[in-house]
């Protein structure tokens, strides 16, 4: 029996990074997926800690918060820096892909017709710190933090991809970055599970926006 599981919706969602992550690192999971109709039946919702998914089970412990997860898999894979200085920049980092998942978020589920044009307009300048991290670590030819790849690689990897969906043309003016999903989508394990259809078939979000 795989050792992780992952209880989430049909979707990739705030999931999709910790899949690459185990995917990536040879891991096995399984998961359990959870319908919207059997989630506003009520039960689930109430049993679990936030009122929210994705949970995670790594034997007979249960997560809450993607993030945590994340960072629970970081420590327990090795992927969280090679000392204390590099793991609060892979911190920094991944706060920072949160700040701007919250933003394409609110795009997607509140503000999508009215607000995207806006939303791709200012997105260069929230790319743009993560440019020059790229640019400040052996001038962007490894990863984000570091000489070894983070949770946080794999987290800014499935922000990037997302929003290369939502506007194709978002990397054209960083080449680094541009370089940086190429090169990470690439690694044999993660290239494989990019092109199976557990990843392909699943959408993005919960209401087909993307």
């Amino acid at each position: 029996m795989p050792p992780y599981t992952i209880v989430y919706f049909p979707v990739q969602g705030r999931c999709e990074a910790m899949r690459m992550l185990l995917a990536d690192q040879d891991q096995s999971w399984k998961e359990e997926v959870v319908a919207m109709q059997t989630w506003l039946q009520g039960p689930l919702k109430a049993s679990c800690l936030y009122g929210q998914l994705p949970k995670f089970q790594d034997g007979d412990l249960t997560l809450y918060q993607s993030n945590a997860i994340l960072r629970h898999l970081g420590r327990t894979l090795g992927l969280y820096g090679k000392d204390q200085q590099e793991a609060a920049l892979v911190d920094m980092v991944n706060d920072g892909v949160e700040d701007l998942r919250c933003k394409y978020v609110s795009l997607i589920y509140t503000n999508y017709e009215a607000g995207k044009e806006d939303y791709v307009k200012a997105l260069p300048q929230h790319l743009k710190p993560f440019e020059t991290l790229l640019s400040q670590n052996k001038g962007g030819q490894a990863f984000i933090v570091g000489d070894q790849i983070s949770f946080a690689d794999y987290n800014l990897l499935d922000l990037l991809r997302i929003h290369q969906v939502l506007s194709p043309s978002c990397l054209d003016s960083f080449p680094l970055l541009s370089a940086y999903v190429a090169r990470l989508n690439s690694r044999p394990k993660l290239k494989a599970f990019l092109a199976s259809p557990e990843h392909v078939n699943r959408p993005i979000n919960g209401n087909g926006k993307q």
